[in-house]
């Protein structure tokens, strides 16, 4: 309690600095505020968490080894309300690029972040924010500063290196007579006002020649010590603390599991649950659901629980025209922008619906909670009546349990074409325009493909059992007819989808194919060939793609979606597949998916076309790189299908004669059952060997000294034709389902 009154004393002290007209004691608090300081040179990330405010700060100082050229030093304050930032760029005053660093110290303000609360004079909300101490080793100016909206931020930093003028024109900055010196800007809803002030005296001396003055239309700092404080005025989230994201049975991972638990509150609120941090730190459909089914067995449930925030957050936003889910929302400052750029004066939030697989994540999520869950059972009725309107104002006078209705016509909509004839134009596309659609939605994510694999293979036949059990549930109470008909649906996507994307290649063409790929990719180590044994299968990422390829054949680790969320009855199909994916996760890159770094997401070596070289490379944001939450789906996956094999599996049934579903015909076939044995557990000891990695976004990697070592992707090159590399964010929402996927003994 001693620590907590001192840091609100000295953060009321410190702040007197920035001439506010008002300022009042911070709420109390009933809970420690949550703190997670994380170190990935060249950034150092810091985490403050209380019940008036949570901030992520990003400190960037290059390396000597770094990219100076897109790595310099930079500050970032990121706030989960309104998705909002401040991100703040310096360089060198001598000039010479590399010689500034910079970095935040412990100090009787924080270790290193305290929080800011102030009362507002101009606006009903407080400014809240965080402060600590930076330090300069040399003097430095303000080069670049971008107030506002972390979507500004990112438009910024990812690529076209994109300001808008109307809004960087609105940066004002104030030197102070106590010789701190603040820019601020005021947001276009005329409301909100972000700031950041730089104050050089601490605790009444000076550090070093720490003064800072406004010059030149910017800051300039000598060498020394700041106190920085960043905060602005607009309404916060209502955070989820650590023990309340999860269940009564999973509250002890707080103290097994402390990083990962921190950072999940971090990203858990009342209303929705966040993507990641920094970058995304605001609500995104598809990461939240499929976050919540693979840590669905930890996750706090009931009313106002992280489950339900989940459900209710995704609903809130559903298209009540079409039944589409919301990709991603636009909130605060960057809402007000988009807005304007249509004639519009509001700051109402908005809806992308341009992805196609967040529509069939949701009946699923919506079975695993409301029919397999005791509490969701009960949670059913009042959640449902839910009145909608409260965040997405265009579906007032709806219900949550209306749009899930409307999401479910959808579904049954999209699929029965391809239910009554089984070609490759009923399969589901990527809409009209959008170049993306799905998880890797990136440029060269499915190589511009417009029939994804997973979409079609794995997430319309389970989206339409899961309808199914809804409609038998009582779910859909007017539509009782679908728990039948979307079964038969279903049951034809499963059986009939696979064959369009299955690519056979005969052993010698395979090995040919990835020894011409090393040469294309000038791929340091082995190539792999002489572990191709026998015709090679894989399943095409997608149909139709760029370069006029009928299939883009890319080997990859979407297999996991089906893997995961059915359970098949086609015994030659599941055989035959179930023992390709567990042969291409045991073999070694490039012939394989298998490095020392982890299970990649995709293998190019089988194309044959020199684009499949180009485009999926270990700087591509899904190339050849590692994706933690794809390997957690794929070791449950796995798991799961392996568990179909067990006596007990299924009901729980006492013998194998009396088991309501059959046992499928891999489990009785040693070469494959013991094939996906061997991959379950290759995949397991890669997770266990990269432990380090798994929370982290995603990660790629360099060959070097005969073995693949960790590298994060902002420090190898783009694929050729792309302007700019992506950061990956420390911490990401999918990537904390480690906390409930572990190994399974019964498998080793």
């Amino acid at each position: 309690m001693k620590s907590r009154m001192k840091l609100s004393l000295l953060g009321i002290t410190a702040t007197a600095a920035i001439h506010l007209h008002s300022r009042s004691p911070a709420p109390p608090c009933t809970n420690l505020a949550s703190t997670l300081s994380l170190s990935d040179p060249p950034y150092s990330n810091y985490f403050y968490s209380d019940c008036n405010v949570a901030a992520q700060v990003v400190v960037t100082s290059p390396l000597p080894d770094s990219n100076l050229s897109t790595i310099g030093p930079r500050l970032i304050v990121a706030w989960p309300a309104g998705n909002s930032g401040i991100c703040t760029f310096f360089a060198p005053q001598n000039g010479v690029n590399g010689t500034l660093s910079v970095e935040l110290v412990n100090s009787t303000i924080g270790q290193p972040l305290a929080p800011v609360y102030n009362a507002s004079s101009t606006s009903n909300y407080p400014n809240v924010g965080v402060q600590g101490i930076i330090r300069f080793n040399s003097s430095a100016v303000l080069s670049l500063p971008i107030l506002g909206s972390i979507r500004t931020i990112r438009d910024f930093v990812e690529g076209a290196s994109i300001l808008y003028p109307e809004i960087q024109n609105a940066n004002k900055y104030t030197a102070n007579s106590d010789g701190s010196a603040s820019v601020e800007r005021q947001w276009l809803d005329n409301v909100t006002t972000t700031s950041l002030c730089f104050h050089p005296r601490i605790n009444g001396f000076t550090s070093g020649n720490s003064t800072v003055t406004v010059a030149n239309g910017t800051l300039e700092f000598g060498a020394g010590e700041y106190l920085f404080t960043a905060q602005f005025n607009y309404p916060q989230l209502a955070s989820l603390k650590p023990d309340a994201v999860l269940n009564n049975q999973s509250t002890h991972l707080t103290t097994t599991m402390p990083d990962q638990t921190t950072a999940l509150s971090f990203l858990s609120y009342s209303e929705k649950l966040l993507a990641g941090a920094w970058r995304f730190l605001t609500y995104f459909g598809r990461d939240s659901m499929i976050s919540a089914l693979l840590l669905e067995s930890v996750l706090s449930t009931g009313n106002g629980t992280a489950m339900e925030a989940v459900l209710g957050a995704v609903l809130e936003r559903v298209n009540r025209s079409d039944g589409s889910v919301c990709h991603e929302e636009t909130i605060g400052d960057y809402a007000t922008w988009t807005n304007l750029q249509d004639n519009i004066t509001s700051s109402a939030m908005a809806c992308t619906y341009g992805m196609v697989d967040p529509d069939y994540y949701l009946p699923v999520l919506m079975q695993r909670y409301f029919l397999d869950n005791p509490v969701g059972q009960k949670r059913a009725s009042a959640f449902f009546n839910t009145t909608a309107g409260s965040i997405n104002a265009a579906n007032q006078n709806l219900t949550w349990g209306q749009l899930a209705l409307i999401n479910a016509e959808r579904i049954m909509r999209l699929t029965a074409p391809f239910a009554q004839n089984q070609t490759k134009s009923n399969l589901i596309h990527l809409k009209q325009g959008q170049p993306v659609g799905q998880w890797r939605d990136s440029e060269f994510g499915i190589g511009g493909g417009r029939i994804p694999f997973d979409v079609n293979t794995a997430l319309a036949p389970a989206a339409l059992r899961s309808i199914a059990l809804l409609a038998r549930g009582g779910i859909y109470k007017k539509k009782q007819r679908w728990s039948q008909l979307a079964d038969q649906y279903a049951q034809i996507w499963e059986d009939n989808t696979l064959q369009f994307f299955e690519v056979t290649i005969p052993q010698s063409e395979a090995q040919t194919l990835v020894k011409s790929y090393k040469n294309a990719s000038s791929f340091a180590g082995p190539d792999q060939s002489s572990s191709i044994d026998s015709v090679l299968t894989l399943y095409s990422i997608s149909l139709d793609g760029y370069n006029n390829l009928s299939k883009v054949n890319v080997m990859h680790t979407d297999d996991c979606f089906r893997h995961y969320l059915l359970n098949t009855t086609d015994n030659a199909q599941l055989s035959k597949f179930l023992n390709a994916t567990a042969t291409n996760i045991r073999r070694t890159f490039p012939a394989g998916l298998m490095t020392d770094v982890g299970m990649l997401i995709a293998n190019p070596a089988f194309g044959g076309d020199p684009v499949y070289a180009s485009n999926w490379t270990t700087g591509a944001y899904h190339g050849t790189v590692v994706w933690s939450w794809q390997l957690a789906m794929m070791a449950k996956g796995l798991e799961l299908q392996m568990g179909r094999c067990e006596v007990t599996a299924n009901f729980s049934i006492p013998s194998a004669k009396k088991r309501v579903v059959a046992t499928p015909d891999f489990c009785t076939d040693d070469s494959i059952f013991d094939n996906v044995k061997a991959a379950y557990n290759a995949l397991w000891d890669s997770i266990e060997l990269n432990s380090d990695q798994l929370s982290t976004e995603m990660w790629s990697w360099v060959y070097s000294d005969g073995k693949f070592q960790v590298t994060q992707l902002v420090d190898l090159p783009p694929p050729p034709g792309l302007s700019g590399q992506t950061e990956s964010d420390i911490r990401q929402l999918w990537s904390l389902a480690f906390l409930a996927v572990s190994r399974n003994a019964n498998f080793q």
